[in-house]
């Protein structure tokens, strides 16, 4: 193949050819139960830039709730307060190395352990936040770091994560049950609001001080990233939970409910060829009409608030913007939804062209791909779905433009030697035909026979593509089967959300020596 698409550090899009890997942040190997933006993180990003990496594309930072989806959290900008990194805290001077070794040892907790046990985080890790905080404020603490002090304070005053935190105190007085399970507070009312408060002020600030110290670790990680040029991706569910602060306190103002804020409406998928039932989601969706008399304020802060985390962000479910499926609370199946309009341009008038990347898997229409084109953004392209036969594909790379992100998968995709190996033999023959000469176009070479080869020359071919960015979840790049799923959507299981890499596999030398390599070749 003709090199020319590669002859200047800028494609036709404008933007620079680059290559990212896809880790979460739980994913990290830690000593106390799960993946935290620590030492760890840090290492991983020097890792990436010695191996030529520009992007290191991360899931949500959400906090957690039911079924431990960073896509179903309590709240829509709160940052995971499992992800602290504990050794920093002990340098802070708020744990001994001493009780951090006996809280690993009570929980069996070591670095090497594959999985997460969210169970045992949810009992364990809150508690011991506490224990920091109750130190951090002691009168001695404070009074041996004014600087400390101060910076808390005025972080108080700001009052940026106080609805989170009374939010997450009204749940922790009420068992963790549903806002909607609260009694006189299941209906949010200021007055109410304020006496609560008062009466819990110190757990309240306990919440905002795990935002507080999340957000001093996570300055350390950007400064980090940007020493060593590596950008961080992030990423933006569409929707929010319907057990949320936004649900609790807006209610009506942003959603579809009744006037008890309960919702009347739930987001899905229709029907189509892979579920007869199409699929229910669950979450709330959204009152454009209500949202528009403010110029869309909420929504505009949400991605003004992602935007300052991170390099740039992706939107999960973007077509939801342009129209979105509403299917009735009671309806048992997604058969009986219909698709409504979002709010179109009118959302993104003034934030066209901005680092964000655009989810536009499933079914997308015209209404979409025009949206996608006057905002700017690029959308995402993955060679897993690509090879069926059908040669107007559009995830196939022969058919991606330049504005676009080409994946081998994604988090809720098999790793791609497991979806080799998932084949029938009927499904083999057409996947291996397609795969073929689709890599022929780009002038890879492939012999591939096992699963494995076929992730290897499925990670090539994406370096190969004309997308400007392409991002390999890093159990592609090690060619790894099922047991290294990020997601199974729409089931509940402890292997979702939940795998860990050995320090061996997260920093191979081999997969370092594969990224080199292609990043010199496909120029990224």
């Amino acid at each position: 193949m003709s090199g020319t698409i590669f002859d200047s550090t800028e494609n036709q899009a404008g933007k620079p050819r680059k290559c990212g890997v896809l880790l979460p942040i739980f994913s990290l190997p830690d000593a106390y139960g799960i993946g935290t933006i620590g030492a760890v993180a840090r290492e991983f990003i020097g890792y990436l830039a010695s191996a030529g990496v520009k992007v290191w594309q991360i899931l949500p930072l959400l906090p957690t709730s039911y079924g431990d989806s960073p896509y179903q959290s309590v709240c829509s900008y709160a940052l995971n307060y499992y992800f602290i990194d504990l050794q920093l805290l002990k340098e802070e001077g708020l744990f001994t190395q001493s009780e951090l070794n006996d809280y690993a040892a009570e929980n069996a907790y070591t670095s090497d352990n594959s999985r997460i046990d969210y169970e045992k985080l949810f009992r364990t890790r809150v508690p011991l936040l506490k224990k920091a905080f109750s130190r951090f404020e002691r009168e001695e603490y404070l009074a041996a770091h004014r600087a400390e002090a101060q910076n808390f304070a005025a972080f108080l005053k700001k009052g940026e994560y106080y609805d989170f935190a009374l939010f997450m105190s009204l749940k922790t007085h009420f068992s963790y049950r549903p806002w909607q399970e609260w009694g006189e507070y299941a209906q949010f009312g200021e007055e109410k609001a304020e006496k609560f408060a008062a009466e819990h002020a110190e757990e309240i600030r306990f919440w905002q001080f795990t935002q507080y110290e999340f957000l001093k670790q996570w300055a350390q990680l950007r400064k980090c990233a940007a020493d060593f040029g590596v950008e961080l991706l992030g990423d933006m569910p569409i929707y929010v939970s319907g057990d949320s602060v936004e649900m609790w306190k807006y209610g009506k103002s942003l959603f579809e409910t009744d006037e008890n804020g309960r919702q009347t409406q739930k987001a899905g998928v229709p029907p189509d060829a892979f579920s007869a039932d199409g699929q229910l989601w669950g979450n709330p969706v959204y009152r454009w009409d209500e949202m528009k008399k403010n110029g869309y304020r909420w929504w505009k802060e949400r991605i003004r608030k992602a935007l300052a985390l991170f390099d740039a962000v992706r939107i999960d479910h973007f077509r939801g913007f342009d129209r979105y499926f509403s299917i009735p609370q009671n309806a048992q199946t997604a058969r009986e939804g219909e698709w409504k309009d979002g709010p179109k341009e009118a959302l993104f008038e003034d934030m066209k062209n901005l680092p964000i990347v655009a989810e536009d898997l499933g079914v997308i229409d015209e209404g979409v791909l025009r949206l996608m084109k006057n905002v700017g953004y690029p959308g995402m392209r993955v060679l897993e779905f690509a090879f069926d036969g059908n040669a107007d594909n559009t995830n196939k790379p022969s058919n991606s433009p330049e504005n676009s992100v080409a994946y081998t998968g994604t988090h809720d995709n098999p790793p791609f030697a497991a979806y080799v190996r998932s084949l029938s033999e009927s499904e083999k023959q057409r996947f291996v035909r397609d795969f073929r000469d689709e890599c022929k176009k780009f002038g890879v070479d492939s012999a591939a026979v096992t699963p494995e080869d076929y992730c290897a020359d499925a990670v090539r071919l994406a370096f190969a593509s004309p997308s400007y960015l392409c991002v390999a979840p890093l159990h592609d790049l090690l060619a790894l089967g099922e047991e290294a799923r990020i997601n199974a959507p729409s089931t509940l299981s402890t292997k979702n959300w939940s795998f860990r890499y050995p320090k061996a596999q997260l920093l191979s030398p081999e997969v370092k020596e594969t990224l080199l390599r292609l990043t010199f070749e496909y120029r990224r």
